[in-house]
């Protein structure tokens, strides 16, 4: 069997972000929130099982603002006013510190829990790069807090966040480093992705080999309200360098794609010996549910270019990394979700005849 596995994010409730948002504006108390996020993991677990999906996520229910702020989110020295995320019709804004030091709020590890008391699916947990995180730090530097202080607290913060989900035996710990493919729209030359590639790898070196095998990086051109931010920027500019992080996964859009083969083609020329590609094969942001035949077609396509001990299947990207996105719904998403786990069974067990005439 290819392995197969989601990105993270599922919709939320309708009424679930409806009561966000009265708490956010103080009109809810915690109390009356959480039945809801609990109701939400539950029902999140149960479709992902009824998809036949081998490995499973919470869906980020509880990731109460978007998937990379999830770990400042209600802390004191933050303000809503940092950097901006700009998508194709709008814009999403990045928290800013204010003052030090720097520490999670909450970590990859409270999430696994609750998916894990749930279910006995294998369970993933996506966690924010530090590349990411480090675009929470003001372009001017703090009197009392140095962006080396803050780079070592954030490490620090990193490496724990993935060791525990790791210690908890997580089938995946995800980075999600949707900032690489932007950082070639924010600087054509390379040198800021060449600074976050240098980044995320002070991290993944805290890791031993073994370790390194269950973390997997994920890259995508961003995903918001049926947009993207980067997906003009050429994968040419990306890939020879992500590649060169210390994971063992990686999770790559791909279904959305114009040119397919392309992509397929630079991936088997830099994928290295001991890493696997999950390529994509369903597009969030397309309203249509794929087939299970296209998404086999899909699979039997990428295994042309890359060798079948290295080949995974995954989701483009989350379906709702923002949690106020209502753009697709539960019932498509996990539509989605089991064609992928049905065309990827289809397509092993093409190759798997393919194999036994040899």
């Amino acid at each position: 069997m290819i392995p197969t596995e989601p990105i993270g994010s599922i919709p939320r409730p309708p009424e679930l972000i409806a009561a966000m948002a009265e708490f956010r504006a103080g009109r809810l108390a915690y109390t009356e929130i959480e039945p809801l996020y609990a109701a939400a993991v539950a029902d999140t677990v149960r479709r992902f099982e009824a998809t036949g999906s081998p490995v499973i996520t919470d869906g980020e229910q509880r990731k109460s603002h978007n998937f990379a702020s999830y770990c400042v989110d209600g802390l004191p020295n933050f303000v809503n006013d940092g950097f901006h995320l700009r998508f194709v019709g709008h814009e999403r804004v990045w928290p800013r510190l204010t003052s030090g030091p720097f520490a999670f709020m909450r970590r990859g590890a409270e999430f696994l829990a609750e998916t894990q008391r749930l279910s006995n699916r294998q369970a993933k947990q996506a966690v924010i790069s530090p590349s990411a995180v480090s675009l929470f730090y003001p372009a001017r530097e703090l009197p009392d807090y140095s962006r080396d202080a803050f780079i070592e607290d954030l490490l620090r913060e990193h490496e724990s966040d993935i060791r525990s989900c790791l210690e908890m035996g997580a089938h995946t710990v995800q980075v999600d480093f949707t900032e690489g493919r932007l950082a070639g729209k924010l600087d054509p030359s390379g040198g800021l992705l060449n600074s976050f590639i240098g980044l995320n790898n002070l991290a993944l070196a805290r890791f031993n080999s073994v370790e390194r095998r269950r973390i997997g990086v994920h890259t995508c051109p961003g995903g918001d309200r049926d947009s993207t931010h980067s997906a003009d920027v050429d994968y040419s500019a990306l890939l020879p360098s992500l590649f060169e992080l210390m994971a063992g996964r990686f999770f790559i859009a791909l279904a959305r794609e114009p040119d397919r083969r392309r992509v397929l083609a630079l991936v088997a020329r830099y994928l290295k010996p001991e890493q696997v590609a999950y390529v994509g094969v369903i597009d969030p942001l397309d309203p249509r549910v794929e087939t299970p035949e296209e998404v086999r077609d899909r699979v039997l396509e990428a295994a042309e270019y890359i060798p079948l001990s290295q080949l995974g299947t995954t989701d483009d990207c989350g379906f709702a990394p923002f949690s106020d996105d209502l753009s697709t719904s539960r019932e498509t998403a996990f539509a989605k979700i089991e064609a992928r786990v049905v065309g990827t069974r289809m397509a092993s067990q093409q190759l798997e005849a393919r194999w036994s005439l040899q």
